[in-house]
């Protein structure tokens, strides 16, 4: 086992090498801290951070979830414990919702979704016996506000917002944090193919909606507003903030959705009012 109490935290990092993954080992590393950082292909991690003393590169694919369970407890061995997860590994899926077929639905949530499910299992029992530690789930703008073209990866997302809320109520009586990241477009690899998926099949009929989301998405690609690097420094004041929030948007881009989504909620809600309430049984029945 390292000597982990020279590290006042100890983190773990899925989907960590490339993007926003890679990003934030870096920005992790300097700050002083130690990084479990996972992948699939471990020698990437290698590739790119070398070896360093608050470094622990593992080979990880949450699909897996023995392989998930074997990553944590070589973690554990390794450090001692585990202060921060930090689930970020997933994909885009670009195409409207019929046009994705159920395989490619499929493997998408068996990555955003049941991957974040099987590391989060495994790494809960160490932070619940400590009392202490603190998850992050990393969403989307697409989280909180779905859209033309991405249906299915924002469901994923949606999926995410809504486990990370019942989390933190699960979790906060037992002093571990959990919090969900949405991240607006930064200027990662994400919009292109190592990470965004395609659907084959485009029809004539969503070619006014989901049709030039596709040719957006290769405009926007590198030219994103959001800068990586001042998104890991936001995450590591996350953890450092006593009183962390449920919620966390980054970027411009991403209080402009939630706003525009919660005024759109509010005016539709106030005109549909009077149905809405007209379903309870009458008082006294």
């Amino acid at each position: 086992m390292s000597s982990s109490p020279s590290f006042k935290r100890v983190w773990m990092i899925t989907g960590a090498s490339r993007g926003i993954g890679a990003r934030l080992v870096e920005a992790v590393l300097a700050h002083g801290d130690a990084v479990v950082a996972t992948a699939r292909d471990s020698a990437a991690l290698h590739q790119r951070f070398g070896a360093q003393a608050g470094l622990l590169a593992l080979p990880l694919d949450v699909t897996r979830e023995a392989d998930a369970a074997h990553a944590v407890e070589t973690a554990l061995a390794h450090f001692g414990r585990l202060d921060v997860l930090v689930n970020n590994a997933g994909y885009g899926l670009l195409g409207a919702v019929e046009e994705a077929s159920g395989d490619e639905v499929r493997r998408l949530y068996e990555t955003n979704v049941f991957g974040l499910l099987n590391v989060t299992r495994a790494v809960l029992p160490s932070m619940r016996s400590r009392r202490s530690g603190h998850l992050i789930n990393i969403s989307s703008l697409g989280g909180y506000q779905s859209a033309a073209g991405f249906g299915v990866y924002c469901s994923t997302k949606f999926a995410v917002e809504g486990l990370t809320e019942a989390l933190h109520a699960e979790l906060a009586p037992l002093g571990i944090h959990a919090t969900v990241v949405e991240p607006g477009y930064f200027r990662t690899d994400f919009l292109e193919s190592q990470s965004l998926a395609v659907s084959p099949k485009a029809l004539e009929d969503y070619a006014a909606s989901a049709g030039p989301v596709r040719e957006a998405a290769k405009r926007i690609s590198l030219n994103q507003p959001g800068d990586p690097q001042r998104l890991a420094q936001a995450l590591i004041l996350l953890v450092e903030t006593s009183r962390p929030p449920l919620r966390l948007p980054l970027g411009s881009d991403t209080l402009q959705t939630i706003r525009a989504k919660n005024a759109f909620v509010e005016q539709e809600t106030a005109e549909w009012q009077a149905l809405a309430a007209s379903t309870d049984f009458p008082a006294g029945a």
